[in-house]
């Protein structure tokens, strides 16, 4: 926001050099622009120390991202390929949201959280692959009028941006500035390109060393927001949008130690735990009631946790919240087990729906047998009460690769390197009368990050607390009773 008072008005108006004559206010819709002094003209570019431009070193992600490109640069020889970091997208009228790049962009340059908008990634054939240049604006310090004139670019403003040269030197990637760049026609375009953007979307499927390693981190911190949330719930049940203070306890957590999050919070308490995307988070957290928080910290390098936990709010299940949470367990713990390399990556959601069925079956909720609900042409009634699929790969985006070809995701084979959500679930709508009143308004779902290595899947996640006693125990000793 911008501060109060006259420097309020300083942000459009148009560049002047300091020796300008006073600013006249420019025909325009708004009422917050008006000119500048001739003293502040002829004094705002001096009397500052000197800052030197200090050269980092490269950052961690440098060779990776160096090596990825040279996977991109092999696939289109002779090709002009343009890789888009995008730009800064208005909230209301003069206000932006924050930034984030595009996720080929970050994954490509390992510039992350601090990308600039509008830069641009090229890749520039020539005989031996390509020379590739990362096209960004020059930092607009006091040496230019933007210094102090525009307030999206200006170092007045929003404080220092990087230049071309330390840029350079901390992603290890020729720069030149954004003036220089031109299209072609003939330019191949992530996002517009079709195998270019199929490409870059599937080379994400194995994720490198750097990533798993920032996939660790992004769960590790997402536990401690889950930790945050137990020790605040007596907190959320005494405000009437108890959901908002769930939401708000977990952003704390991710702006803290992370970026932010990786999606937008999901905090479903009662009834709205069945709205498989309730993000509203408006709704009070009742005592009795379970609540379902779907929740993922993103970190400044861009890779995200993907996690949910159901929890009882008073701090113990009843025996029909038990029976349908172990149920959920007892699906993601046999999809757990069908993940192996070489496993096709559906094989992980058949088996989920597997113990769904005959759950469903067994409780008397399904107009068919278990087998029958289980046939793959007429079959699909327990789907009901689970609509959504098992399984997301996961990554820099939260449902990452969603570009790949259907043969090479869902069809295709789990490889080491592969990480990916297990979430299965079962929601009870409060007005579905197929299924007894005891049920209605339950939903649960448990999702946890799994990491295929050789030797088998690794729940990255498997720390946080998964079973219903394991459950009641942990949030007993956050001091939920």
């Amino acid at each position: 926001m911008s501060t109060e008072g006259e420097t309020d008005t300083i942000d459009a108006v148009p560049a002047e050099p300091a020796s300008a004559e006073p600013s006249k206010s420019p025909s325009s819709t708004t009422n917050r622009r008006q000119p500048f002094p001739k003293g502040f003209l002829d004094t705002i570019s001096t009397g500052w120390a000197e800052r030197p431009d200090t050269m980092p070193p490269a950052r961690e992600q440098a060779s990776f991202a160096a090596a990825r490109r040279a996977v991109v640069s092999a696939a289109f020889p002779g090709k002009r390929l343009v890789v888009a970091a995008g730009s800064l997208a208005t909230r209301s009228n003069d206000t932006d949201y924050p930034f984030r790049p595009h996720s080929a962009f970050a994954h490509l340059t390992g510039w992350a959280s601090d990308a600039e908008p509008e830069s641009v990634l090229v890749f520039e054939p020539t005989r031996n692959g390509h020379d590739v240049t990362l096209y960004f604006r020059e930092r607009a310090d006091r040496t230019t009028s933007e210094f102090y004139s525009d307030a999206t670019i200006g170092e007045f403003w929003i404080g220092p941006r990087p230049s071309l040269a330390a840029v350079a030197a901390d992603l290890g990637v020729a720069t030149a500035h954004i003036d220089a760049f031109e299209a072609s026609d003939d330019d191949l375009l992530v996002g517009t390109d079709e195998d270019l953007t199929r490409f870059v979307s599937e080379m994400r499927l194995v994720k490198d060393e750097y990533e798993i390693a920032q996939m660790r981190l992004a769960v590790d911190v997402t536990e401690r927001g889950f930790d945050d949330i137990i020790r605040e719930l007596p907190r959320a049940l005494e405000h009437p949008r108890g959901e908002r203070i769930v939401e708000g306890v977990f952003h704390q957590r991710a702006r803290s130690d992370g970026n932010w999050e990786g999606y937008d919070t999901i905090a479903a308490s009662g009834p709205h735990a069945c709205y498989l995307h309730w993000t509203r988070n408006d709704g009070a957290v009742v005592p009795g009631d379970l609540i379902l928080i779907d929740a993922g910290v993103e970190m400044d390098s861009l890779y995200t946790a993907d996690i949910t936990r159901t929890l009882p709010v008073s701090g113990t299940f009843t025996d029909v919240q038990r029976r349908v949470y172990e149920t959920v367990r007892e699906a993601a713990d046999a999809a757990f087990a069908a993940a192996r390399p070489g496993v096709k990556f559906r094989a992980v959601h058949e088996a989920a729906m597997q113990v769904i069925a005959r759950r469903t079956a067994e409780w008397g909720l399904l107009p068919v047998t278990a087998d029958e609900a289980l046939d793959a042409e007429n079959g699909g009634q327990h789907r009901r009460y689970m609509v959504h699929g098992t399984s997301h790969h996961l990554g820099i985006d939260v449902h990452d690769c969603a570009q790949a070809r259907r043969e090479m995701y869902f069809d295709g084979l789990l490889e080491p390197g592969m990480v990916f959500t297990i979430e299965p679930g079962l929601y009870f709508q409060i007005d579905d009368l197929t299924v007894p009143e005891e049920y209605r308004g339950i939903g649960v779902r448990i999702e946890d990050d799994i990491l295929m290595t050789q030797d088998g899947p690794v729940n990255l996640s498997a720390a946080i607390p998964r079973t219903a006693d394991e459950v009641e125990a942990w949030m007993l000793r956050l001091g939920v009773r």
